[in-house]
C-alpha cells in the first residue's frame, strides 16, 4: 500500500519508530540494527515499508533501503519466518550478512537471531538458495556507473568491476561467495590496480 513514509522522527524505541507525514503519525515496526542507524526525534527520514494486512491486524514494516526491503520479503516468504523472524534475523546482520550466509550455508549466523534455531535457519538457506544469484551478493559492492556519469563516477564503476571479477574468480577456485567477498572487500584499489591484483590480494586474506 505504502511505498515509502517521508516525514518526521516522532518516537524511536529499539523496536519500532513514529513517523509524522501529513498530519498523521505512522507506527513502523523495525529492526534494532534500524533503530540503531537512525537519526533522533525531530530529523527528518525516508522508511522503506511493507504493508501486512490481517483480519485481525494492520501493520508497518520500514527499512532504510529498498535492498532491505526486497531481502525481508524474501525472508517472510520462507515457511516458518513471519515478519516477526524476518525482522529478528535483520537485526543481527545486514542484507549482504544474509546473502552471503545463505550462499555459504552459513545456518549457524542466521540462527544467531533471537528466536531463530538451527531447522530454521537451515530452511532458510535453502528456500532462499535459488533466489539469491552471486550478482546479488555483489550489490554492497555499488553498481558500475553508466555512460552519462561522472569521470569519478566511471572510476568507481570500474573498481566495482574488478572487485566483482576478483570475487567470481575466487569462487571458481572453490571458495565461498561469503569469505571471496569479504576479502575483495578489504582491498584498497590503487590506481594502477587491476583484477589480477586484487584477486591476489585477495587470496592473502583467505589464509
Amino acid at each position: 500500500m505504502y511505498a515509502y513514509i517521508k516525514g518526521t522522527i516522532e518516537e524511536l524505541t529499539e523496536d519500532a519508530v513514529v513517523v509524522e507525514a501529513g498530519g498523521i503519525g505512522y507506527n513502523i515496526k523495525i529492526s534494532t540494527a534500524t533503530a540503531g542507524l537512525l537519526p533522533g526525534a525531530g530529523n527528518e527520514v525516508k522508511i522503506y515499508t511493507y504493508t501486512l494486512v490481517r483480519e485481525d491486524a494492520f501493520s508497518l514494516f520500514g527499512f532504510l533501503t529498498r535492498d532491505d526491503l526486497e531481502i525481508f520479503k524474501k525472508l517472510i516468504a520462507v515457511n516458518g519466518i513471519g515478519p516477526k523472524g524476518g525482522l529478528a534475523i535483520l537485526s543481527v546482520m545486514s542484507a549482504d550478512d544474509l546473502r552471503f550466509a545463505v550462499m555459504a550455508g552459513d545456518a549457524k549466523a542466521i540462527a544467531k537471531a533471537p528466536g531463530i534455531g538451527a531447522k530454521t535457519a537451515e530452511r532458510v538457506i535453502l528456500e532462499l538458495r535459488d533466489k539469491i544469484s552471486l550478482e546479488d551478493t555483489l550489490k554492497g559492492l555499488g553498481e558500475p556507473a553508466d555512460a552519462s556519469g561522472s569521470a569519478a563516477a566511471g572510476a568507481q564503476g570500474g573498481d566495482n568491476l574488478m572487485k566483482r571479477e576478483a570475487i567470481e574468480a575466487l569462487v571458481a577456485l572453490g571458495y565461498s561467495a561469503s569469505d571471496a567477498t569479504a576479502a575483495v572487500k578489504k582491498i584498497e584499489i590503487t590506481e594502477n590496480a587491476t583484477s589480477e591484483t586484487i584477486l591476489k590480494l585477495a587470496l592473502k586474506h583467505m589464509f
